[in-house]
């Protein structure tokens, strides 16, 4: 049987409203030591804003960091449900060229899943699955 989305998903994502600034998403990125947050409306996902997003969307056009995430965010991306299989997720990653995708059900966020988590699942040694796994450079 292949494995599920649930076994190797970063469970309850950090989450803002399509309101908040990009530097309520920045601090949530760096509190939380992470490269995306998904974005809601109420319960709802309406999309991801990573920290590229952030730098090519906003700050390298000159923004200031009270533009809001609902500028730069990525709307409706593609989404995995925690049943779907890690087969699932590879396939979706490398169709979409995504490098992070939300796991949602009943149209809530429950998790995400990174290139990285999929790594470290599939070849633990690998260069990706080592960087992935390592703690930050703070």
């Amino acid at each position: 049987m292949a494995q599920s989305i649930s076994d190797v998903m970063t469970r309850d994502p950090k989450t803002v409203e399509t309101n908040a600034t990009i530097a309520d998403a920045a601090k949530l990125m760096r509190d939380n030591d992470t490269g995306a947050i998904l974005v809601t409306d109420g319960d709802e996902l309406k999309g991801i804003v990573t920290d590229r997003d952030i730098t090519v969307k906003a700050v390298a056009d000159g923004q200031d960091s009270s533009v809001e995430v609902s500028q730069v965010f990525t709307e409706s991306p593609v989404t995995l449900s925690p049943d779907d299989t890690v087969d699932d997720a590879i396939n979706l990653v490398r169709e979409h060229n995504v490098r992070r995708v939300p796991v949602v059900e009943d149209g809530k966020p429950v998790g995400i899943v990174s290139i990285g988590d999929l790594a470290i699942e599939r070849d633990q040694d690998s260069a990706l699955a080592d960087l992935s796994s390592a703690d930050s450079n703070n």
